[in-house]
């Protein structure tokens, strides 16, 4: 804490919770939609994702499509193991909420399931939407087909979105979560650096005369990770996104997809975890953070460290009627991950103020003073 700068805004849990759903209530979201965003982001930032915390609700509220009518999700084509909705213009992380809560039920009941959302923008965190699915008890992939902002290897313009890909899978304690971007830097961190004034690293994007840049305005485009092979998986969500129905939306790029698959013995990736975290690691190398126990440990580290042991981030605020044919219900044990961590911390907090700061470390554009201004 004796690093972090006094001009970060530093919140509870319970208040950046409520900020957040009170700055989506003002542009527009009703308490359940509200609800649903909110809760994305702080559990981005209780996770220590910066970028993805309090300030992405700048990027929404700031996002063009937030401007344009929205419509019900609405099913193109169903059958008992698969969903094609289109989104109707609604953010991308309610429809993916909603099309988990979907691939869930019908993964249930049939074994294996597959759910294609289009007509739908920035969905925020993929590993928020496969942890829903690994917490009940079902092996999750996501794939996301975003808007164009990555360039192909040796090219000097934009061919591909960043095209995240996530997995999740229930092990004998927490889920065991995978996620990656097929880009070398996040779009939605780029946005975040811009607003701080902030200079990216080394060899992560290109001007729009294909030259190196760390300027964020400078950007014309973001470079795949691992160079070709980082562009063959990104072309490879871009497909999936067609899977998705990215061709029938408004923008012909959006294109999520959620797969469910029912684990018939979750022992089996409990031990792969465990082996792949006891393999040792090589000489001045830095091992990987791998195991069931990743998420949980950096949570309970930024609890213990700023957060009250009784903050109420965890808990659901009331909640509004779904529409028809989704369920309010929450799969992932009724969310109580935060609070059952909670449970576990036997230290009290080591700052007196204990609190969590605004986006998990907060920022020096302090996101929450632009929040109110909404």
């Amino acid at each position: 804490m004796e690093n972090v700068s006094q001009d970060r805004v530093r919140l509870s849990a319970g208040e950046a919770q409520t900020l957040a759903e009170q700055t989506l209530g003002r542009i527009g979201y009703d308490a359940e939609e509200a609800r649903i965003i909110a809760d994305h982001v702080v559990d981005a930032a209780l996770c220590g994702y910066e970028y993805s915390g309090l300030p992405k609700i700048l990027n929404v509220a700031e996002h063009r499509q937030l401007r344009q009518p929205r419509r019900p999700l609405r099913a193109l084509r169903e059958t008992p193991v698969s969903a094609l909705f289109d989104g109707g213009n609604n953010n991308g992380m309610v429809a993916m909420y909603r099309a988990t809560q979907v691939a869930i039920a019908k993964a249930r009941e049939h074994g294996f399931s597959v759910v294609g959302v289009n007509n739908s923008w920035v969905s925020g965190r993929s590993a928020h939407y496969v942890e829903m699915v690994a917490r009940a008890d079902l092996i999750g992939i996501h794939s996301v087909s975003s808007r164009i902002h990555v360039a192909a290897p040796g090219s000097s313009g934009p061919a591909t979105g960043t095209n995240p890909i996530a997995f999740a899978f229930p092990t004998l304690h927490e889920p065991f979560v995978i996620d990656l971007s097929a880009a070398a830097f996040m779009g939605t961190d780029l946005i975040f650096q811009e607003r701080r004034g902030a200079v990216l690293p080394e060899g992560v994007a290109i001007d729009a005369q294909g030259r190196p840049t760390r300027d964020p305005a400078q950007v014309h485009a973001i470079l795949p990770f691992g160079g070709y092979k980082g562009f063959a998986l990104a072309l490879a969500m871009q497909a999936l996104g067609v899977l998705a129905g990215s061709g029938l939306g408004d923008d012909k790029t959006y294109g999520y997809l959620i797969m469910a698959i029912k684990a018939r013995d979750i022992a089996i990736s409990a031990r792969c975890v465990r082996y792949a975290a006891s393999t040792p690691p090589a000489a001045m190398m830095r091992p990987a953070i791998v195991g069931p126990v990743t998420k949980p440990r950096v949570r309970v580290e930024l609890l213990s460290v700023t957060a009250d042991v009784n903050s109420d981030a965890g808990t659901m605020a009331g909640s509004s009627a779904a529409p028809a044919g989704f369920s309010n219900a929450d799969p992932r044990a009724t969310r109580t991950t935060r609070p059952n961590i909670r449970a576990r911390l036997t230290q009290p907090p080591t700052v007196a103020s204990a609190r969590v700061r605004a986006a998990a470390t907060g920022s020096s554009c302090a996101p929450s003073t632009m929040l109110r201004r909404l």
